[in-house]
């Protein structure tokens, strides 16, 4: 008997050893993705960003580049494109979302709207930029519509929808579904019973919203509002489809640094761009986890 129970002990741990191998094993290939397509890339673009053309010796002069007028211009533009796309995103996918959450939980409005919204938050690339130029460009069946019937011409002032305006417009096509997900959890975890104690102490709708439910929404707004705007400045093919000129974004930039046959040894230019992309989206995520831990502790 005290053999059996000295080597018990030693079965249950070896088999939770097992176990916790088997886990591990599951975790591979996740961690060879990561690796493959995130940390090798970053490194990748980390060290060219700080290596001379041919690839001979340390040097500065790619991030000195950075400073040139029009580099520092198409990240404005970024920056401007990413902001108001989240700004109306977030402004309009929370209306839908609120919208949603005051459904029955198993309804078909629900489901279809939840459905709708995680295919819809990934529609993008050529795809996209066809839609919108079949509908509303310049030979659009919206834009023949107007002038044919209504003698109303949207392009009188200048073709806007492939500028600055018309890539607002078309990214926040995706960002308001992309809102929907990611906020729709926070207002989930609103309880009743917090509208129930503000109504019985003798507060209005207006003080739930300004004093309780506001409050606790406000870091999950704030940190969906941040994923959007990462997710819009780090998105490159519908900008690449609909626009085919220039380069006024950062990622169309480095594009042109990349693969242009005119102006040579700007490869690790467009890698020292890409990574001040890398360290905008990694800063704008730790606000995005920031406020998300501070969310889960109200709303989990």
């Amino acid at each position: 008997m005290a053999e059996i129970a000295g080597t018990a002990p030693r079965r249950v741990s070896s088999g939770a050893r097992l176990r916790g191998a088997a886990s591990l094993l599951g975790t591979v290939p996740f961690f060879a993705y990561v690796t493959i397509f995130l940390i090798i890339p970053t490194l990748v673009v980390a060290i060219g960003a700080f290596t001379g053309d041919g690839g001979h010796g340390f040097t500065l002069d790619n991030l000195g580049a950075l400073g040139d007028a029009y580099i520092l211009a198409a990240f404005g533009r970024s920056v401007v494109l990413s902001a108001l796309s989240a700004l109306f995103g977030a402004v309009l996918g929370g209306l839908l979302a609120y919208a949603v959450s005051t459904a029955r939980p198993d309804g078909l409005l629900r489901r279809v709207v939840t459905a709708l919204s995680g295919v819809l938050a990934q529609f993008g690339g050529v795809t996209l930029a066809f839609a919108f130029l079949a509908t509303i460009g310049l030979s659009g069946f919206v834009t023949v519509w107007l002038q044919d019937h209504t003698g109303v011409n949207i392009f009188e002032n200048g073709v806007w929808l492939f500028e600055l305006p018309g890539l607002v417009l078309v990214y926040t096509y995706f960002q308001i579904p992309l809102m929907v997900i990611v906020f729709l959890p926070a207002l989930d975890g609103l309880r009743p019973q917090w509208r129930e104690a503000t109504e019985s102490l003798g507060g209005t709708t207006r003080e739930y919203w300004t004093r309780v439910a506001g409050p606790l929404l406000a870091p999950a707004f704030l940190g969906s509002a941040l994923l959007l705007f990462a997710n819009a400045f780090s998105a490159y093919a519908t900008a690449a489809a609909l626009v085919s000129q220039g380069s006024p974004i950062i990622p169309l930039q480095i594009r042109g640094a990349l693969t242009s046959e005119v102006v040579l040894g700007q490869a690790n230019v467009g890698k020292a761009m890409a990574l001040g992309m890398v360290v905008v989206v990694a800063i704008v995520m730790t606000l995005y986890s920031l406020l998300q831990k501070r969310t889960s502790k109200w709303l989990g």
